[in-house]
């Protein structure tokens, strides 16, 4: 009688995905799918351009007023830990092989995980945004690159699927928080170079964190990408979010001090 109590179903559910996952597991691999010459060229690229956007930005960042430095702290991190992450997968560290037998570098989310927080913490200064809503938006970036990651490790389709969808659902607050509520904030701060640096880094950090999800979809996702474009792609939205991005912030250097600030200094020393 009590083999068929309610209880029981849902075990048994589980207990076949996880029969099904171990027959799927990529450890009954005997040949995998890595990444061709093309990827290793990328990750150089990668590597090099990130590597020296660091250094611009330490050299910029020494040389700045206090007001400067924190845009400048925040791009030398930004760049930074994903140098140390494409450092890392170009000495073919910190990958592992998933379902189709197909490599997969988490050693990218663990970049993921620490720069964009970083990036939305840099749209945030811009902006004036304030520390609760910067706080909320990282969390739900967090809890996304979390659920990507969840997803490309999955063996059950199923269960795949439902972290993808899971990403999407915190990846749209963060995309609203970007082009609405911090927008709304800067125009508050009555400071058009500040508005238009935003609207500028807002919509290129938009634009290419849009395409992350597309690309996650057809290589993690589907597996139809080869491991190779992958990693070409994401190492170009990755310069692109990253190294452009910085670049960006330095054009507008002139007014990331901002003027009421300009004006107390000044004062002090009359």
């Amino acid at each position: 009688g009590g083999q068929h109590s309610p209880f029981a179903m849902p075990f048994t559910q589980l207990a076949g995905a996880s029969a099904a996952a171990k027959a799927l597991a990529p450890t009954a691999c005997t040949t995998i799918e890595e990444v061709g010459s093309t990827g290793v060229g990328a990750l150089t690229l990668g590597f090099l351009a990130l590597a020296v956007t660091t250094v611009v930005m330490v050299a910029k960042a020494a040389s700045a007023d206090s007001e400067r430095r924190k845009y400048y702290f925040c791009c030398t991190f930004i760049c930074g830990v994903a140098t140390f992450a494409y450092f890392a997968m170009l000495s073919g560290q910190g990958w592992t092989a998933i379902a189709g037998c197909r490599q997969f570098f988490y050693a990218r989310y663990v970049d993921w995980f620490i720069t964009m927080p970083l990036i939305i913490l840099t749209l945030g200064l811009v902006a004036g945004q304030d520390f609760v809503t910067l706080a909320a938006v990282v969390g739900a970036d967090m809890l996304m690159i979390v659920a990507l990651y969840m997803g490309a490790v999955s063996v059950v389709t199923t269960v795949k699927w439902f972290w993808f969808l899971f990403a999407l659902a915190m990846f749209l607050p963060v995309v609203y928080s970007l082009a609405r509520t911090f927008r709304e904030t800067v125009i508050t701060r009555k400071e058009p170079e500040m508005i238009e640096l935003y609207g500028k880094i807002a919509w290129l950090t938009i634009i290419m964190w849009s395409f992350y999800p597309i690309v996650w979809l057809f290589s993690e996702g589907f597996a139809s990408f080869s491991v190779s474009f992958e990693v070409v792609a994401y190492t170009i939205m990755d310069i692109i979010s990253k190294c452009v991005f910085s670049f960006m912030i330095v054009s507008a250097h002139d007014f990331l001090g901002s003027p009421a600030q300009a004006q107390t200094q000044s004062r002090e020393y009359v």
